[in-house]
């Protein structure tokens, strides 16, 4: 993988040949297959919470089968086949499968490089949850079977398909705020996660915040040059003896000048709070939280609302079921998805970064990472 010697991202005619060459690999599909490629048949691998999720989403394409699921637990794989009406099959068999197009991987994060890999020699298309690895050097190396297997490779950043996210980088694109400055991103959830769960995620920085240093990098539409970042634990003293923060900031900025602001903690006493504001030379535009309904009471005490949404599971089902669906057109139309491989290294990196910072209390450059790995 050759990386740009100055700010070692992916070169920029490296990027626009493998995309040229992508697209001539994929043929348009002849009239007479239209019919049978219409319906896009679906393994998935993992039947715990994110799978279930992916599951629901896939019934919800109609050009979306799902086939076959694969778990060690007997008891969730059943339910989603009882659920949605496929079969359980091993991960090998799935492999194997020549029923089978496409996979959406939602196993533990230290299994997914190895997963890709698997299934790219497979010649099936591939879905996996973020991140592709916790190590960069890695995600390289997979990305590297990926390319020379000219894989299908989508990496589950679902915010960017959420109505409102699109809708706000839609008034960015039709020059509604003019040239973006700063982008001001807040993501608390209403509690931690499993201690269990903490010691595998690879902390706040890379399971949490890496999707908003991807909605960062979108709206800012440039690639990050320095992060500043600061890690506490405030809300619970034993994620902090589990070796993750639970309060963490970061501030990016490119080389242009341009900031991104990220506020994240484990703790929302009211609700799953995501809220997004994009502020240009000529105004601004911003995405507030979604309530439970849109119901406003109004009396002589004041005015009351419904609570936020409480889950991330229930304040993105319109992206999930987008996001599959968007996976799903790449397959038959030949386009490359719209949050790649490399998005997925990318955004790797500035938590990479964000973790080193907050360790050493210096701004630190993703590009060195990335060149060092």
């Amino acid at each position: 993988m050759q990386l740009c010697p100055q700010c070692g991202s992916l070169d920029l005619n490296e990027r626009r040949n493998r995309v040229s060459i992508r697209e001539t690999s994929r043929r348009p599909i002849p009239a007479q297959d239209l019919k049978e490629k219409m319906i896009t048949k679906i393994g998935l691998l993992g039947a715990g919470r994110i799978g279930q999720v992916h599951a629901r989403a896939v019934s919800s394409v109609p050009s979306a089968q799902l086939i076959a699921v694969a778990d060690p637990m007997p008891a969730a794989a059943e339910t989603l086949r009882d659920t949605y009406g496929c079969e359980i099959r091993t991960i090998e068999q799935i492999k194997n499968s020549s029923d089978i197009d496409a996979v959406i991987i939602c196993t533990p994060t230290d299994t997914h490089a190895d997963l890709i890999e698997d299934f790219a020699c497979a010649g099936k298309a591939i879905f996996c949850e973020k991140p592709v690895d916790l190590d960069l050097a890695r995600v390289k190396t997979c990305l590297k079977v990926v390319d020379e297997t000219k894989t299908t490779l989508m990496v589950g950043f679902q915010r960017r398909f959420d109505p409102d996210f699109q809708a706000l980088r839609a008034a960015i694109d039709a020059g509604h705020i003019g040239a973006v400055e700063m982008v001001t991103l807040i993501s608390r959830d209403p509690g931690a996660p499993p201690y269990e769960y903490i010691e595998h995620s690879g902390g706040i920085f890379r399971d949490m915040m890496i999707h908003d240093f991807d909605v960062a990098r979108w709206m800012l539409d440039e690639e990050v040059e320095t992060v500043q970042a600061a890690g506490s634990v405030l809300t619970d003293p034993e994620i902090g003896n589990r070796g993750d923060f639970d309060s963490a900031n970061a501030i990016l900025r490119t080389a242009s000048g341009k900031q991104c602001t990220i506020s994240n903690s484990r703790r929302a006493t009211f609700g799953y709070d995501q809220r997004i504001e994009v502020h240009g030379s000529g105004g601004s535009v911003s995405a507030d939280n979604h309530h439970q309904s849109r119901v406003t009471v109004a009396n002589g005490t004041g005015y009351t609302r419904p609570p936020l949404l409480d889950f991330f599971m229930t304040r993105y089902i319109a992206a999930y079921a987008a996001e599959i669906e968007h996976f799903v057109s790449c397959l038959n139309s030949g386009q490359i998805p719209r949050t790649s491989g490399y998005d997925g290294l990318m955004s790797l990196a500035l938590a990479e970064a964000a973790l080193e910072s907050a360790r050493t209390g210096q701004a630190v450059k993703p590009a060195d990472l990335l060149r060092r790995s």
